[in-house]
């Protein structure tokens, strides 16, 4: 299985949280970021993103088929997160589009440091592979690109 996490990219400060948008430097980060990632997701890869309009917009720079998963929104758990994907059993891959803190915390959970949270830049690409060798699962970091790096 494979999890990618990605970011929303930069939005405008406001309240509600909710219902910031993506600036315009936001949206050019994220249709970079979408254009690095379709010819590499895998073909039945599932979309999930938060119910903020920020990650909405990210999304959408991608796809319009992704769902909205509410136990994803700002404030998250790293485990809601790993249970929406449903990580490490799901049989497909699937593109997170969430938030820091959680993002960071997820990436930490991942490499084996439970207590670290990584800082995931916005509209940055954090891709995670989980594989057994042997009778041993392993977690692959596979890519982590920023928008300004692409």
């Amino acid at each position: 299985m494979e999890l990618i996490l990605w970011r929303h990219a930069e939005a405008f400060d406001g309240t509600p949280d909710l219902s910031r948008r993506l600036t315009p430097k936001g949206r050019r980060q994220a249709e970079t970021v979408a254009a690095w990632l379709e010819p590499r997701l895998p073909r039945r890869t599932r979309v999930i993103a938060s119910p903020a309009v920020r990650t909405q917009e990210t999304a959408q720079a991608l796809t319009s088929g992704f769902d909205t998963v509410a136990t994803i929104a700002p404030g998250a758990s790293a485990a809601a997160v790993l249970a929406a994907a449903d990580w490490p059993h799901g049989e497909h891959a699937v593109l997170v589009v969430g938030h820091q803190p959680t993002l960071g915390e997820v990436a930490g959970l991942l490499m084996g440091v439970e207590a670290a949270q990584w800082t995931v830049k916005k509209g940055a690409v954090w891709w995670f592979a989980h594989r057994v060798r042997g009778e041993d699962a392993q977690v692959v970091l596979r890519a982590v690109v920023a928008p300004d790096l692409v």
